[in-house]
């Protein structure tokens, strides 16, 4: 099972190096890890996907606990929570049919077009993990030259909100929202 874990840390030198060389040692692997400043200059937050059952889920919360520089652990997977992943990748794309079938693709996607080369384009996307799966696969055939992605970020929703409520943009924000 996947679990995402959101640990608040201190923003100090060496907090990441401290965590993940705990992942390391006990032979924990983090399928993904997106680290940044909170709010509160002083924290940082680390969302770490990892694969594991809850023994193994209960094992890492206890050991992230244990780090002095760790502030508070969270289970957000055993939440109501909304996920994010950002990638941006470059695609061979010449002028003509091509470019327009991967701009209809990358609109359909709800993606942005943020650069133009001669024979290629950067495409930025993001949403929950299983769409930034499904448009690598839709747009592998148009030669995928690079690509990168944040890893996953996720926040536990507030307060009582109905799951298809739309935002003030009028973009859907219930739970397939992309």
């Amino acid at each position: 099972m996947r679990h995402v874990i959101s640990a608040l840390v201190q923003n100090i030198p060496g907090v990441l190096a401290h965590v993940a060389g705990m992942f390391a040692s006990r032979g924990y692997n983090i399928d993904s890890l997106a680290v940044g400043e909170t709010e509160d200059p002083q924290l940082s937050r680390m969302t770490f996907v990892v694969v594991g059952d809850d023994g193994t889920l209960e094992q890492v919360r206890k050991q992230l606990e244990k780090i002095v520089t760790v502030v508070r652990v969270d289970d957000i997977s055993s939440q109501d929570f909304v996920e994010r992943d950002l990638m941006l990748l470059k695609v061979n794309a010449t002028a003509g049919e091509q470019r327009t079938a991967i701009r209809e693709l990358t609109e359909i996607f709800r993606g942005r077009i943020v650069d133009v080369g001669q024979d290629g384009l950067m495409i930025e996307i993001s949403g929950k993990e299983c769409k930034i799966e499904a448009f690598i696969d839709r747009i592998r055939p148009f030669g995928i030259t690079e690509l990168v992605r944040t890893g996953r970020i996720a926040l536990v929703r507030g307060g009582q909100q109905h799951r298809c409520e739309e935002d003030v943009s009028g973009n859907n924000v219930g739970e397939d929202a992309g």
